[in-house]
Formats: structure tokens, C-alpha cells, sequence
């Protein structure tokens, strides 16, 4: 690390402020602005217009498009200048016009994003999100806070998420989907307001699960979701979930959902 990057890498239009901690290979283009407490790895490179505001630590290889904006104070009136922070790990991709904001006092402290995640143009994570690892966030995708985003989610465009909503790993949502409740792992949703589909089973064969457990777990999802007896539902999946592990996760989910699940 050094105080502001490797000069030959670095834009001589862009600002970067002496406290900012650059890895040396870190690449920065014109008119980008970098603040004080921003902390970036080893191979990033930074487009254009970029602005990124602290306390952020980015970690190594992400690529962060033109025009985006990292680690803005958080749109929450109960802000009060705290330096609550953000966290990027490593080899993420920030498409044209993508914002992120740092966390709150209130809240967890840290917005917090993981590995491999594609965030295309235009989406939106405020404050206090947990992202993490192998996401897809499609075009204008916006998360209210506290939301939790698991492993492997992928949110088609124009999805919008609620505040507190959790979603499972491998969860899958349509075009315009507007989520209130909680998404189950590994399941189908779409509508304003989302309505569940299926098992995400496309998703689940690219990805290697068997089709016994892809077979377990639509069993499991026609007993749980769509039944209107959850006592009689839980009769029949609590034998497959003894064999299946992802059944007994999809119903630990159901079961310790605060906000209710999608139906």
C-alpha cells in the first residue's frame, strides 16, 4: 500500500486524498474522487467519474465502472456524520451508475458486500445490506436497508426489496419483482408483489445439485408454500429433510422467518 497509488496508474485529473491507502497497481481514471479512510486492494481498477467516500475498504480485483458512487453517507435521516463504514471484498464488478452506501449506528455499523458479486448499471444497496458471495444483481436493482442478500442470489432487473427482508442462497427473482417478505433459499418468485413460482430449477441443474434434491426440494416447496396446512406440510417434509440437507435448510428459513416468506 501506499498513500496514493502508483502515479503512472493514476489519472492526473483525478483527486485522491493523501489518507487514502492505494495498493500500487491499483488503476484510477480521470475525474474520479477518492477520499479520505478509502482503503483499496491489489488489482482494482477504477473508471471515470467515480466517487468514493470513507471509511470504505474495497478489497482486491473488483472493477468499478463510470459515473458510480461508493460509500456515500446512507440516506437515512437518522444519520449524523457517524463513521460507520463500508466493506468490499474481492473480484466484484460495479456496472455504470451503481451506488452503494455505508452503514448506520442503528444499524449494524457496516454495509458489507462479498466475492464474485455483478451489480449491473443503475443498482442500488443502502445502508446496512449484507451481501454475500455470487450474486447477480441485474439493471436497477434497489435494496432498502438491513437487507440480507445470501450466496448465489440472483435478482433480475428493476427487483426492489424491502427493508429487513432476508433472502435465501440460490433464490431467484423476476423482472419487476417488488419483495416485502422473506424469499425462501432456493426458490422462483415474480410480481408486484412478488408471488412465488417454483423451485429455481434451471438455476439448481447449472449449479450441480442432483435432481433427487432438486425432485426433495419441490416436494418440499408444494408442501410448505402452496399448502394451506403448514402443520400437515411440515409432516411431510421433515423425512426429506433428514436426507436433504437443502430441504432442511429451506425449512429452518420458513420457520425462523421474522417477516413471513413469499407465497
Amino acid at each position: 500500500m501506499c498513500g496514493a497509488g502508483n502515479k503512472r496508474l493514476i489519472h492526473q485529473a483525478a483527486i485522491i486524498d493523501p489518507s487514502a491507502r492505494l495498493a500500487s497497481d491499483v488503476e484510477v481514471g480521470p475525474f474520479t474522487t477518492i477520499g479520505p479512510g478509502v482503503v483499496i486492494g491489489e488489482g482494482c481498477k477504477i473508471s471515470s467519474h467515480v466517487v468514493i467516500n470513507g471509511p470504505t475498504e474495497i478489497g482486491r480485483k473488483n472493477r468499478i465502472f463510470q459515473f458510480c458512487s461508493i460509500g456515500e453517507a446512507p440516506q437515512d435521516l437518522k444519520y449524523n456524520d457517524e463513521p460507520t463504514k463500508l466493506i468490499i471484498g474481492d473480484h466484484n464488478t460495479f456496472r455504470e451508475y451503481v451506488s452503494v452506501n455505508r452503514g448506520t449506528v442503528s444499524g449494524h455499523g457496516e454495509t458489507v458486500i462479498g466475492n464474485n458479486g455483478l451489480f449491473m448499471a443503475y443498482a442500488h444497496i443502502a445502508h446496512d445490506c449484507i451481501i454475500k458471495d455470487n450474486v447477480i444483481f441485474s439493471n436497477a436493482v434497489s435494496l432498502a436497508g438491513h437487507v440480507t442478500i445470501n450466496n448465489n442470489v440472483t435478482l433480475g432487473g428493476f427487483t426492489l426489496v424491502h427493508q429487513f427482508t432476508h433472502v435465501g442462497e440460490h433464490a431467484f427473482t423476476g423482472m419487476g419483482t417488488a419483495l416485502n417478505r422473506d424469499l425462501p433459499p432456493y426458490m422462483l418468485v415474480y410480481g408486484n408483489y412478488a408471488r412465488a413460482i417454483g423451485i429455481n430449477k434451471e438455476g439448481l441443474k447449472r449449479r450441480g445439485f442432483s435432481p433427487e434434491s432438486i425432485s426433495a426440494l419441490s416436494q418440499a416447496f408444494k408442501a410448505l408454500i402452496k399448502s394451506r396446512n403448514r402443520t400437515e406440510g411440515m409432516e411431510i417434509v421433515k423425512p426429506l429433510a433428514e436426507h436433504y440437507p437443502e430441504v432442511k435448510k429451506f425449512m429452518n428459513f420458513i420457520e425462523t422467518s421474522e417477516r413471513g416468506v413469499v407465497r
